[in-house]
């Protein structure tokens, strides 16, 4: 995706763990002050900082920084997913590139409080059951707002990590 000036880069990893079921990890964001995403279920990944030598290592760096699971050495670079951003400008100007790794069977989280609410592995089959189709309501200033979401028990993923997934689902 060509950069536009001001956007700031960053990227997310969809971790694919074989099990009884191929699954994919989620994050329940934890709540900080001035985070637009607090509290959201994610994935994990995080901006760019100047010692990434690409996204790929962004990807890799904030896995380990928020779940514990270092990536560069366990993982397995399977592809990438088309950059996204933010749909809304209420949201900072930010490019998105999602990246897919395997890790083994045996892969623990050890997610890191000060980041991470919630760790949780999901089977794919689950995200793509139709019961797991839902909706969320967002109630702006002006207007009421109603968007696709996925719900998993007691989690409910939409907007960007959404639309990450409807793109990986699409292709798998």
């Amino acid at each position: 995706m060509p950069r536009v000036a001001g956007h700031a880069e960053a990227a997310v990893a969809l971790l694919l763990r074989p099990h009884e079921q191929v699954e994919l990890l989620l994050i329940r964001r934890a709540e900080l002050e001035g985070d637009p995403w607090s509290g959201h279920v994610a994935l994990p990944g995080g901006r760019r900082n100047s010692t990434d030598t690409d996204l790929l290592a962004t990807a890799r760096r904030e896995a380990e920084e928020e779940i514990g699971i270092p990536l560069a050495r366990v993982g397995t670079f399977i592809g990438s997913l088309d950059e996204i951003t933010p749909g809304t400008s209420r949201l900072p100007p930010l490019v998105i590139a999602p990246f897919v790794l395997a890790v083994p069977p045996d892969t623990e989280v050890h997610a890191n409080p000060a980041e991470v609410q919630a760790a949780f592995w999901v089977p794919l089959e689950a995200l793509r059951d139709e019961r797991a189709a839902a909706q969320i309501v967002l109630d702006l200033e002006t207007e009421q707002l109603r968007l696709p979401a996925l719900a998993y028990g007691d989690y409910v993923v939409w907007g960007l990590t959404y639309r990450i997934l409807q793109q990986f689902m699409s292709l798998v």
